[in-house]
């Protein structure tokens, strides 16, 4: 992968650094500074380092499409939504780290931003741009994404996997057996989810169960909060500027649902799910992290395109 070549050369870098200072200390070549001015640069080349840490992650907020939800009575169990209309945002991240960059759930089919809204059911789902067209607004394209990771296996999350083929897809055991099941027979979903299903097929992937720390440092950890579908997860982020911050996936679909704790009627599990949302309550807590519900427009509009 192209951060693992970055790593190595980095370290190269370092044990070079280090013979040279060696050499130049052995040959009596180092300049002698006023103890205070060696104090002084010392904390100014710490202050850089930690300033430039900081900096080092990023996250870009991308629109990938919108559902319109003509009776949102299937979001709730308790049967208090029924008559109910809302929109959602479906909304994908794509996370900069210094060792690569990771893409944070898939939208809604790409066929979508030619077809135009269709509708089914009660939903009227829309897509205005692909994933490829946000990355070339970025400076980049699908080949630079090192890894990609799903929420969840729902259509309206990964609909634009064929656009990243050449990511390492981290997925949970669980969430994999559910799309792909280990007994060799067919996911029952529909037909056009199965083809959804499908695009993962040719993807190199590393599975995990419990919390899973991307870039080994603790910046960026998908963690477990099954429920809605069996090997849901959720996204930690910290971030230098806002800090911590949870990305809920579809724990949540809206803020009455995380307020109240709504379960949606097509859930997979509703007490694995009640379960996930303690969980996540208790990290977020502990954290004092900001929390995102990936579908809702009010979380999602001010961050106006970036997560700092």
């Amino acid at each position: 992968m192209k951060n693992q070549k970055g790593v190595k050369m980095g370290r190269l870098a370092t044990a070079v650094m280090a013979s040279v200072l060696v050499l130049a200390a052995a040959c009596g070549k180092t300049e002698t500074k006023p103890a205070e001015d060696v104090a002084a640069a010392d904390v100014a080349e710490t202050a850089e380092a930690d300033e430039s840490a900081e900096a080092a992650l990023h996250v870009d907020v991308l629109d990938c499409g919108k559902i319109d939800v003509s009776d949102l009575d299937a979001f709730s169990s308790a049967g208090d939504y029924a008559g109910q209309t809302d929109t959602f945002t479906d909304t994908c991240f794509l996370i900069r780290h210094p060792d690569g960059i990771m893409l944070w759930d898939l939208g809604l089919p790409g066929m979508l931003a030619m077809a135009g809204p269709q509708t089914q059911q009660i939903y009227t789902v829309s897509l205005d741009k692909t994933l490829t067209s946000h990355l070339k607004d970025l400076g980049l394209t699908p080949d630079d994404i090192d890894y990609l990771a799903i929420s969840h296996s729902h259509f309206d999350h990964i609909g634009q996997a064929a656009q990243v083929q050449n990511a390492l897809w981290l997925v949970h055991e669980d969430e994999l057996n559910a799309m792909f099941p280990s007994d060799g027979s067919e996911a029952q979903v529909p037909a056009d989810q199965l083809a959804l299903f499908a695009m993962f097929n040719p993807l190199e992937r590393k599975t995990f169960r419990g919390d899973y720390d991307v870039f080994g440092d603790g910046s960026v950890v998908i963690f477990e909060t099954p429920g809605h579908t069996p090997g849901h997860t959720s996204l930690q982020l910290m971030m230098p500027e806002a800090g911590p911050v949870l990305l809920a996936g579809d724990l949540y679909h809206r803020s009455e649902s995380r307020e109240l704790k709504r379960v949606p009627r097509f859930n997979y599990d509703e007490a694995m799910t009640l379960a996930s949302m303690d969980a996540f309550e208790a990290r977020a807590k502990e954290l004092g992290a900001t929390v995102i519900i990936q579908h809702e427009p009010q979380d999602i509009d001010p961050l106006k395109g970036e997560i700092q």
